[in-house]
């Protein structure tokens, strides 16, 4: 029988914690010590380069299809029926170092691992790193799946703007990328038969059932909301309380009764970002716009939860004589990972009697879910200790992700080899 220790010294495992330390420097913040790989930025295609350099080092056939996402293929890319694995490179302000990264990192490191065993491979295999996934620059998650899988059209994505006003196209073409280029691309993922991406797990699951990695059942529904909240500039110092038209009293109450609608229904609303005009110490704000990320384990809850907060923001507007617009600037419905392979991936795993794979479901969004309306799809996911994601503190011990690695060797060995 295999140990553990014998499968943690084979290549995969070598070849991860080398990519590892290469990777963990870029687009590091000094203070923070979090990530700041926004789209398109000088972090991004530092990011990019590594990409690069790790699949022409491997002999693989690179590129970068329409939508900026880049490819790196073993195997030819026309032949369709191709197995492809892979994740993002981006991350959210000050983000930790694997939500993502890890998911890429595994993909070489499982290949290595496969050629090391001598696998011989009777499906093309292909690498991916998927664009602004976490949208962290233009405010809408996975635009490069998104565009790909023609859930954005060009329209809407030549509108997105980041905070300096810069726009997508813009930043694009800054980058070397051209911009005209985007849109969906059917006849790329017509020439895919499944592709499975590894992610760290972003909760305690795991921790808690004492397993190394699991295998993703569905994604919850969720969606980001923007409420503008209008009322009147004026002075702090000389204004009443009984004459203003403080718009901050609304956005406040508001964010107490998302906490509140969400616990009374056992789902997550959040209100993580915050603009505020004319944002002075001493000035009343005109306006404050607050961003809502709420989740539910199915639509109707997720339904009831927004429209709980909506109605609560509304009867504190008026008693504060504030105008108030809600705007939903995202959407993704249920995914349920496609079911046949799904079951496939847990046959092949369970041939291991030392790894037991439990499924489990996810509030969070990823590449996968957008591609799964278009092509078969399915998630592992990597044990986090501490269950902390979107923060510096984000964590997944080296034996674990060793043994993602090697569970998704198994998982690309079972699917694309002889």
């Amino acid at each position: 029988m295999t140990t553990e220790n014998d499968r943690t010294a084979k290549a995969g495992g070598a070849s991860f914690h080398e990519m590892w330390r290469d990777l963990a420097p870029l687009g590091r913040h000094r203070d923070s010590g979090g990530y700041r790989r926004y789209a398109w930025t000088a972090a991004d295609a530092d990011c990019r380069a590594w990409f690069r350099q790790q699949a022409e080092a491997r002999g693989l056939t690179y590129e970068v299809d329409r939508n900026g996402n880049q490819w790196a293929w073993l195997g030819d890319p026309l032949a369709g029926d191709a197995v492809v694995t892979g994740s993002h490179l981006d991350s959210v302000p000050d983000g930790g170092a694997f939500d993502g990264p890890l998911g890429v990192v595994s993909s070489f490191a499982a290949l290595d691992e496969l050629l090391a065993r001598g696998a011989r491979f009777a499906r093309p295999l292909a690498l991916v790193n998927f664009g602004d996934e976490e949208g962290a620059r233009f405010g809408l998650a996975c635009v490069g799946s998104r565009l790909t899988a023609g859930q954005l059209t060009v329209e809407q994505a030549h509108r997105l703007t980041d905070a300096d006003g810069i726009t997508l196209p813009r930043a694009m073409e800054a980058a070397g990328h051209d911009p005209d280029a985007l849109g969906a691309d059917p006849e790329r993922l017509g020439r895919i038969g499944a592709f499975v991406e590894l992610h760290v797990e972003q909760g305690r699951a795991l921790d808690l059932s004492g397993d190394r990695v699991g295998l993703a059942s569905a994604i919850w529904p969720h969606g980001r909301w923007r409420f503008d909240f209008r009322g009147e500039a004026n002075h702090a110092g000389t204004t009443r309380l009984a004459d203003r038209r403080d718009p901050m009293l609304s956005y406040a109450e508001t964010v107490l009764a998302a906490r509140r609608e969400a616990e009374l229904a056992g789902a997550v609303a959040t209100f993580g970002k915050i603009s505020v005009e004319p944002n002075g110490v001493n000035a009343i704000p005109s306006l404050v716009r607050g961003w809502l990320d709420s989740r539910a384990a199915d639509q109707p809850t997720l339904d009831q939860v927004v429209d709980g907060v909506e109605k609560a923001a509304r009867s504190y507007a008026e008693a504060h004589g504030i105008d108030l617009d809600v705007v939903r600037e995202s959407f993704t419905p249920v995914v349920e990972f496609d079911h046949a392979l799904r079951d496939e991936l847990a046959r092949i795993l369970g041939a291991d009697a030392d790894l037991r794979v439990p499924v489990l479901g996810t509030g969070a969004g990823h590449d996968a879910g957008i591609l799964s309306a278009s092509i078969p799809t399915a998630m592992l996911f990597v044990r986090n200790p501490t269950g902390v994601s979107h923060s510096p503190a984000e964590f997944a011990a080296e034996d674990d992700c060793v043994a993602g690695v090697l569970a998704l060797a198994d998982a690309l060995e079972g699917l694309a080899c002889k």
